[in-house]
């Protein structure tokens, strides 16, 4: 079949599994450093250019809280930062009116998706971590009832984990089955695929891992859980942005992409919108089909623009954090 009678019968949830497109992945390590060394040599971008970039980056971050003391307390303070990311000193500034700039989403436990719901009265998606996260290692049965239970307690998104085992194994029929059997049970949600790149041993085995998870019907794949001795970086960024051009290229589907995991500074998450923005143009960049997972980018992309705005760093007391 051609690429254009493929496109064609896009919007398609599922494609058949090609183990023939998978076995023959190769990537060139030395090619991948390359050229993630010469995007972070580049010249920095500054002053209004750098601002324009950090508040989109502002509207693409998932802003998270995944830790064992998450309490309802926090998930408030969280919801209120969500809505409210910047300083009202600084909107005046920048000229950008009071209530019209938010972050992508709120990701949370999906236990405490009720109250992220309850806080955000609709205005942002909630976004659940589901299936065993972080290890995605708990019985099939309860990874999905934990996405049908976050899907009734409102979450408009969920954050599946694949189970590494079977990448490491190269056994892709059973990771197929497995985020197809996920997509399933979201009955239209969106559900982004997290690879754990730091588990995943190889380059070569995060591209075929994003290849599969795209095949069965993943709408985002994402990068890492933030528990991995490795998460988000250049390398495996790109690696996973040139397997969502090529599915693109095949099928005719948009994947999104969503790095996750020690990106918590204004320069670093710059860096990473650049390189969206040139393997996969303008297209890829709004929220639809970009999302940053973060905790603590904010509070940096907030200092930045405080600087960039009122002309010097404020201290702590000055910012609201979350």
């Amino acid at each position: 079949m051609s690429l254009s009678n493929k496109k064609n019968q896009y919007p398609q949830t599922y494609f058949n599994l090609d183990l023939d497109w998978i076995n023959n992945v190769q990537v060139n390590l030395s090619a991948v450093e390359r050229r993630t060394i010469s995007l972070v040599k580049r010249r920095s971008i500054k002053k209004d250019y750098q601002a324009a970039w950090l508040l989109k980056a502002i509207t693409l971050i998932d802003l998270t809280t995944l830790s064992g003391d998450d309490t309802f307390g926090k998930v408030d303070r969280l919801c209120q930062k969500a809505l409210n990311p910047l300083a009202h000193n600084i909107l005046n500034v920048l000229d950008i009116p009071p209530n019209s700039l938010t972050v992508g989403a709120v990701c949370v436990y999906h236990h405490l998706v009720h109250q992220a719901q309850k806080n955000l009265g609709g205005k942002i998606p909630v976004a659940a971590v589901s299936t065993g996260f972080p290890a995605g290692l708990s019985s099939f049965f309860t990874r999905k009832k934990e996405i049908s239970d976050s899907i009734k307690a409102g979450a408009k998104e969920i954050d599946i984990v694949i189970n590494r085992g079977f990448v490491l194994q190269n056994n892709w029929q059973k990771l197929y089955n497995e985020v197809k059997s996920f997509k399933e049970v979201a009955k239209g949600i969106k559900i982004k695929a997290i690879l754990g790149v730091g588990d995943l041993e190889t380059l070569r085995n995060v591209a075929k891992a994003s290849l599969v998870c795209m095949m069965a019907g993943a709408d985002f794949i994402k990068t890492s859980t933030g528990k991995e001795n490795v998460n988000a970086n250049l390398n495996n960024s790109l690696v996973m942005l040139r397997m969502i051009r090529e599915f693109y290229e095949y099928s005719g589907k948009k994947i999104g992409f969503k790095p996750a995991g020690g990106i918590s500074t204004a320069k670093g998450v710059i860096e990473f919108l650049i390189l969206v923005m040139e393997e996969l143009g303008h297209e890829w960049f709004n929220p639809r089909l970009l999302r940053i997972g973060a905790s603590s980018l904010l509070i940096d992309i907030e200092r930045q623009l405080y600087h960039h705005a009122l002309g010097r760093y404020a201290t702590k007391d000055r910012l609201a954090m979350a």
